[in-house]
């Protein structure tokens, strides 16, 4: 079990940084005007990381909040994408 235990927290910081990087490319495609290519990082860390990753917090029943904190950022981005 604890093997699996450091599997999935590894996992899960693996799924932060992927995150991370998609918010860097969704900020960046809008700075450029890109709204297109924005919209598909967004809907990438939507429909899959954010997903993968609430999953695999439930899974280690550890008490983390960054899925919470991803959705809420998202949602800003969304607006910002949605404007333009």
């Amino acid at each position: 079990m604890v093997k699996r235990a450091k599997r999935l927290g590894k996992g899960i910081e693996s799924l932060k940084k992927e995150i991370e990087g998609h918010f860097t490319k969704i900020e960046k495609d809008i700075q450029e005007g890109n709204v297109e290519r924005g919209r598909y990082h967004i809907k990438e860390i939507e429909k899959s990381l954010l997903k993968a990753l609430e999953l695999k917090i439930k899974t280690l029943g550890k008490d983390d909040n960054s899925v919470i904190i991803y959705r809420k950022r998202l949602e800003k981005l969304r607006m910002t994408v949605e404007l333009d």
